[in-house]
């Protein structure tokens, strides 16, 4: 199927990465903070020095990862038709942001730390938005036990949305497990959760080359439940990789390939999914610059090394929020958020976010899905083969003729051809204020309209029990 995509690394290029970061691997290796991963990893041929916690990854052994991965990834839902299949033919999925600390409040036009609300609010709102494809819980539920946020956050999530549920933290081998737990309350069991997993999980590296020990020791603990893993790199070009793109594209695939090879450890044929939401530096503030026009290209050559080794990817994200609700950006900045959603990835986030995902916006994430509605035909794909060439239709029309008046025409061009929704034009010319009232409209409709079908009460009261029993183990 042909579909508009961004390359950036030749297929020479793509080789040099590969064999540079099997280089790192093996020479410089990867820091673990966490004595029993590195003896899982030690046991598997890697060579260890536990003084100094440093686990180098032989050429075979990342070979063997590779093998062992599943090349589709079906992410589940409590309604099985948002199910998703990976890779994605054609556009990608796209989720909201995730784990901001405060919302931008759509009543009172404030800013404030965000809540378990607003993440049901969230969960609701994506529930009700084709566009939005799954759900991160999009932001943090700061008035919560601190250690079981992400509990709260995954539980509220799952409660709150039929589609596929992306958590973003993992804070230890027990946060892992009572993860599942929750889980397995919905799917009935951990075996049918295993074979139905209604959640998948973001597992950092930190950048560069490291592993830090409740997040890598819970990444094992997902993988050993059949839990898709998302090993996002998020390696920062001059600060925590090298300046120099071609550097940080090979820092991030190494620490993709190594977090890789820990889920095959811990369960060869565990679902993997290879990820990056790597940029530069901006050497003005020291901070992340996702609207630096090398973002896209770092995005792009990552996506093409996850298509190289057929590993489902998230390379790319979606979203156009400035400090506040509302499209802020310049056109140059669109045009790179553009090229972030060709990036070959097959899922992406970033519905919803504002202010460099520090913050959350339910108007956002409408004015987010409505534009995502409009650029994602650009990324479908099309079937060209002998029947869609139509040799036979041109012999008929001959030279010179139309296609206008052929019955081919007729037949296919609804079927080819996507013809935009004119009533949906007018909103994006609007000034930000009425743009933003248009969306916070329908916030406030789907929040009163939209019905998300409830769990059974002895399951949530089973989740709040799994959630009780956790935060007073936290306390021992």
């Amino acid at each position: 199927m042909g579909a508009a995509r961004v390359r950036f690394l030749e297929r020479e290029e793509e080789e040099l990465v590969h064999s540079a970061s099997l280089e790192c691997l093996e020479d410089i290796g990867v820091l673990v903070h966490s004595p029993a991963v590195l003896k899982l990893l030690e046991k598997s041929g890697a060579a260890v020095d536990p003084r100094k916690g440093v686990a180098r990854l032989p050429q075979e052994m990342i070979e063997d990862a590779i093998r062992r991965a599943p090349k589709t990834i079906r992410l589940h839902a409590r309604n099985p038709k948002h199910d998703l299949l990976l890779p994605a033919d054609g556009a990608p999925y796209i989720a909201t942001t995730g784990l901001a600390v405060y919302v931008y409040d759509h009543e009172i036009h404030v800013k404030r730390p965000s809540t378990r609300n607003d993440i049901a609010a969230f969960g609701k709102l994506t529930d009700s938005l084709d566009a939005i494809s799954y759900f991160w819980p999009t932001v943090t539920a700061t008035e919560v036990l601190e250690g079981a946020h992400s509990l709260h956050e995954l539980w509220t999530a799952l409660k709150n949305c039929t589609k596929h549920v992306q958590g973003v933290s993992i804070i230890s081998a027990d946060d892992a497990k009572a993860q599942i737990e929750l889980g397995a309350c919905i799917a009935g069991s951990k075996e049918e959760l295993r074979r139905r997993p209604y959640f998948s999980v973001i597992c950092c590296t930190i950048a560069p080359l490291s592993f830090e020990r409740g997040a890598v020791e819970g990444q094992v603990e997902l993988a050993k439940g059949g839990i898709p893993v998302v090993s996002m790199s998020m390696s920062l070009a001059g600060m925590s990789s090298p300046v120099t793109i071609a550097g940080t594209i090979v820092n991030a695939n190494s620490e993709n390939l190594a977090s890789l090879v820990i889920t095959q450890c811990a369960s060869p044929g565990a679902p993997h999914i290879y990820s990056s939401e790597s940029a530069p530096v901006d050497m003005t503030t020291g901070g992340i610059n996702y609207l630096a026009p090398e973002t896209p290209a770092i995005a792009a050559a990552l996506g093409q090394m996850a298509k190289r080794y057929r590993l489902p990817c998230m390379t790319g994200s979606w979203g156009v929020g400035g400090e506040e609700p509302g499209i802020p950006e310049t056109f140059t900045d669109m045009f790179g958020a553009a090229l972030l959603s060709m990036a070959n990835t097959d899922i992406a986030s970033g519905m919803g976010s504002i202010d460099a995902a520090k913050g959350a916006s339910l108007e956002q994430a409408v004015l987010d899905s409505w534009l995502w509605d409009d650029v994602r035909p650009y990324l479908r794909s099309f079937r060209v083969d002998r029947d869609t060439i139509a040799l036979d239709v041109m012999k008929a029309v001959g030279q010179g003729g139309t296609f206008l008046t052929h019955p081919h025409t007729r037949r296919t061009f609804r079927k080819e051809l996507f013809i935009r929704d004119k009533g949906r034009r007018p909103w994006q010319r609007y000034p930000a204020g009425k743009m933003v009232e248009d969306a916070r409209e329908l916030v406030r409709k789907a929040l009163k309209e939209h019905l998300v079908p409830q769990l059974d009460p002895g399951i949530t009261k089973k989740g709040d029990d799994i959630i009780k029993r956790y935060e007073k183990s936290l306390s021992r």
